[in-house]
């Protein structure tokens, strides 16, 4: 056993480090996604395939043994969102945070001002606000705008008869750079078959990206949030402010997703 220690270098102990590291970043990032239920299957997989040679199944293991050889594939294909958005968090600087300017907090007052008046009148809108991950794919394909943020100009698009109330709004910084702008969908089994289409593209946009999606619904006119992938409905007008001056402004990321969490925990009244 001593013989065994002497033989370890500290260049070892640092790879055990380092992988350690990524292997708990990835399940992080995996955890409660469909990827989390998909490496379980694999985990099945791999324990058939176990069993399958012990129990010489020759045919169930050629099966397993065929899609092992495709795995690295497979995995690319099952595991799409998660690797875009693996990818956008390794992209993202923790050391240079970004400063809020007056100009983008007085926008992002606007934003909540224009949601209150949108909820109140039971007009549905979906307003998307851009972060670290470009929206560059969905700008290109709605009515570009370029104009700064306002309550009057947010009422305005989303006004039924608005030419380009369908869709979504997407603003970066403060300004508004494209209306009418068609998200992705979520496939997500765990989502309500009450939400209609407006509210599943806001999960959509917020599982493909960092972006904050803002959804008002027109039947019921209640505000939610889509972040990360996932959605709080019930949003009053104090916390929604409280939300996104906590997400864009310059706290740093981890203490400002602690808040986040606490008030979306007290998300119980109604606006």
């Amino acid at each position: 056993m001593l013989e065994l220690l002497r033989q370890i270098r500290w260049q070892d102990l640092l790879d055990i480090i380092i992988v350690s590291l990524i292997l708990y970043r990835i399940l992080l990032i995996i955890k409660g996604t469909k990827a989390a239920q998909m490496l379980l299957g694999l985990g099945v997989l791999l324990v058939a395939s176990f069993f399958s040679k012990y129990l010489q199944l020759y045919t169930m293991d050629w099966i397993i043994q065929s899609f092992w050889s495709q795995v690295a594939i497979a995995l690319i294909i099952l595991f799409q969102p998660e690797i875009r958005r693996a990818l956008a968090h390794v992209g993202e600087s923790s050391f240079f945070q970004n400063f809020t300017s007056a100009e983008e907090l007085k926008s992002l007052e606007e934003i909540v001002r224009a949601s209150v008046a949108l909820a109140n009148r039971k007009i549905g809108a979906l307003i998307v606000i851009e972060r670290d991950v470009s929206l560059k794919d969905y700008v290109e394909i709605g009515t570009p705008l370029d104009a700064k943020v306002s309550r009057e100009l947010l009422l305005s698009i989303f006004h039924p008869t608005s030419p380009i109330h369908d869709g979504a709004v997407v603003i970066r910084g403060n300004r508004v750079v494209a209306a009418g702008c068609f998200l992705p969908i979520t496939l997500g089994s765990e989502v309500s078959k009450a939400l209609g289409t407006r509210h599943r593209a806001g999960i959509g946009i917020a599982e493909e990206t960092d972006a904050v999606a803002i959804i008002i619904s027109e039947e019921t006119g209640s505000i939610s949030v889509a972040i990360n992938g996932k959605l709080d409905s019930r949003i009053d007008m104090g916390t929604l402010r409280d939300m996104l001056t906590d997400l864009f402004t310059e706290s740093k990321k981890g203490k400002g997703a602690a808040k986040n969490a606490k008030i979306l925990q007290k998300n119980d009244v109604r606006l």
